[in-house]
């Protein structure tokens, strides 16, 4: 029992491995489903890095999964309760974490980002009666989309197990550079804010008057809702490093003094940091590929540096775990006169 406790994501990993592997092969000989290339709704085939690949590719899939799998297990062994020690021992480490990388960043593309901004308008719209130009649920959540949480929720359980794995070698997240994040992650998406709100606002910032008359029929105020989705996110991101991230304000009924669960920001905002940084990536390909104009630079531009951002939102999301559990209980720091202006 013991040693499945400790190597708990390792086998969680190894099992959506399997699972994947199997639905690789089964796309292969001829299964549906496949989630690229032609069954991809991509319209032009540029999102997905994997948008020319075939059913066929299944079986490469099958392949990569396997070796996901005997990496995942690999990380379940102990010698006691210390990681196997030597260059054997720290070779399933030094896969798992470029695997991961692969499932949680190279195989997704933006559309998990649009997917997570247009579900609370999608929620919101039929309360006020609009339209959307009948877009629904299937639509930003179609199969392929969901296939990329899928890798991702794989990337994510191979890492955790590499993790614990290589745990007490060293802690790089500490508060002082957990703040500083903080900072970057509140800056960064300024820039690309500030552009989709003057386009709003029929100001032609970063790009022509005929690029900003092309957006008609609602686009840009579609383009300020997700600017102004960034810049909450932004507000909240302050929480990791200020004293409500940690104890519910006064202005919270029910909850007011009482301790903010460090999972409850944690999750959220490394999720988020995974989906802008994926959203980031597939910006950057498009540009060294050469579909954007450098006098439209404000509709290309910032995105560019959204890996900066979710880089700089992962950093201080793990520094505000690490400080959090090593000092379980926050309200104890809390000033008499902040306790008392909590209750």
């Amino acid at each position: 029992m013991t040693i499945f406790t400790s190597g708990r994501y390792g086998y969680a990993a190894a099992l959506w491995a399997v699972a994947y592997g199997l639905l690789g092969a089964a796309w292969a000989l001829g299964a549906p489903g496949y989630p690229w290339g032609a069954d991809d709704p991509d319209p032009d085939g540029a999102l997905s890095i994997l948008a020319g690949t075939a059913p066929p590719f299944g079986g490469w899939i099958a392949a990569f999964s396997a070796l996901t799998a005997a990496t995942a297990l690999a990380l379940t062994r102990r010698n006691g309760d210390r990681p196997a020690k030597g260059a054997w021992g720290r070779l399933p480490v030094l896969l798992a974490w470029p695997i991961a990388a692969l499932l949680v960043l190279v195989v997704p593309d933006s559309r998990l980002m649009m997917g997570v901004a247009y579900t609370p308008l999608l929620l919101v719209a039929p309360l006020f009666g609009w339209g959307l130009g009948g877009a629904t649920f299937a639509d930003a959540w179609p199969w392929p989309v969901l296939n990329q949480l899928v890798c991702v929720l794989g990337g994510l359980l191979l890492a955790a197990a590499a993790r614990d794995h290589g745990r007490g070698r060293g802690n790089w997240f500490t508060p002082a550079r957990g703040r500083i994040a903080v900072y970057v992650a509140v800056a960064v998406p300024l820039v690309y804010c500030a552009t989709r709100w003057a386009w709003a606002l029929g100001i032609p910032l970063g790009v022509s008057a005929k690029f900003l008359a092309e957006g008609e029929d609602g686009l840009w105020l579609a383009g300020a809702y997700l600017a102004t989705f960034g810049a909450l996110g932004g507000v909240l991101t302050l929480g990791l490093v200020q004293r409500w991230g940690e104890v519910f304000p006064r202005w919270i009924p029910g909850l007011r003094g009482r301790r903010v669960p460090p999972l409850l920001a944690v999750v959220p905002a490394g999720f988020v940091s995974i989906i802008i940084t994926v959203a980031g990536l597939t910006y950057i390909r498009w540009t060294v590929a050469g579909r954007f104009a450098l006098e439209e630079w404000g509709a290309w531009l910032p995105e560019c540096f959204w890996p900066v951002w979710g880089a700089a939102l992962a950093t201080a999301a793990v520094c505000h775990h690490r400080r959090r559990r090593e000092s379980p209980h926050p309200a104890a720091r809390v000033s008499p006169r902040s306790a008392a202006r909590a209750r």
